[in-house]
């Protein structure tokens, strides 16, 4: 198939955390320089989160407004902070995603991967069970990002960008984690940000690379699409067909004064549609 990637907004430092909100439009951050920001299918941008900086995913809230990774896990609605789980101890959050109930994952991270001399320290993945309350599920993920489901939520995957490939693991009927095992290593880059399609397909942002990959529910490298950015940082499905990527980057190597940018791009399968958070 023939990939047209469209370009819609410029000009950030690292962009992040691309989340469709369900009618008109998508959220994203700007993990350095702070902000979350709302860009409508009109071309509007506005910022809603002025500052919040190291934000690595976004998810909707069932109640209205999202809930956003960093320092802590914070439901914001209307102007109003909720803080749903915090760690202390340096810790702080990266990607997250949701089941079917409403649980949110969180992938800690322990070091500053943008600081050479932070040693690399493993994180874990967390499930918010209710504010305050969380169950470590797994540990020992090198650099935490991106977080899916599989189609059926049997499988979950979990980019792990120091090691440089992904993991899965099948989650058991009383909601642990069994079976780890590398789901796919990438020939090249270190994978980011993920999404899943509605055949189980697994999108993700290979940062380094300058392209986004889609591996087969086997773990096959099916497709292979260059993206006009060296760091390629997240994506996620969107638009009334859930046919359309949305993908952020932290460059643009066509020009380099136009910064982080926000691509769209059409496909030819579905994406999942998230859940929403429900605590």
């Amino acid at each position: 198939m023939a990939h047209q990637l469209e370009p819609l907004v410029s000009g950030y430092a690292l962009m992040e955390g691309p989340r469709w909100d369900g009618k008109d439009g998508l959220y994203f951050c700007d993990s350095l320089r702070g902000g979350i920001y709302h860009h409508t299918l009109k071309g509007e941008t506005r910022n809603i989160v002025p500052k919040r900086k190291g934000v690595g995913g976004i998810m909707l809230h069932a109640d209205g407004g999202i809930v956003v990774s960093g320092r802590d896990i914070c439901h914001v609605h209307q102007g109003v902070s909720r803080v749903l789980l915090e760690l202390g101890e340096g810790a702080r959050f990266n990607d997250i995603f949701c089941d079917r109930r409403g649980r949110p994952y969180v992938g800690t991270l322990r070091f500053d991967p943008f600081n050479p001399d932070s040693p690399p320290t493993p994180g874990e993945l967390y499930r918010i069970e209710g504010v305050g309350e969380a169950t470590q599920i797994y540990h020992d993920v090198g650099l935490t990002n991106g977080i899916g489901f599989s189609p059926d939520e049997r499988v979950i995957y979990h980019s792990d960008s120091l090691r440089g490939h992904i993991l899965a693991h099948t989650i058991s009927d009383n909601g642990t984690c069994i079976d780890r095992r590398v789901f796919a290593a990438l020939p090249r880059g270190a994978p980011d940000g993920l999404c899943v399609d509605t055949a189980g397909g697994v999108w993700v942002a290979a940062y380094g690379a300058a392209c986004i990959m889609r591996f087969t529910p086997d773990g096959r490298l099916d497709r292979d699409i260059t993206i006009p950015a060296k760091k390629v940082t997240s994506l996620c499905f969107g638009d009334a067909d859930m046919r359309t990527l949305y993908i952020t980057t932290a460059d643009n190597q066509l020009d380099a004064s136009l910064g982080a940018c926000l691509f769209c791009l059409r496909v030819d399968v579905a994406g999942l549609p998230p859940s929403e958070v429900r605590i």
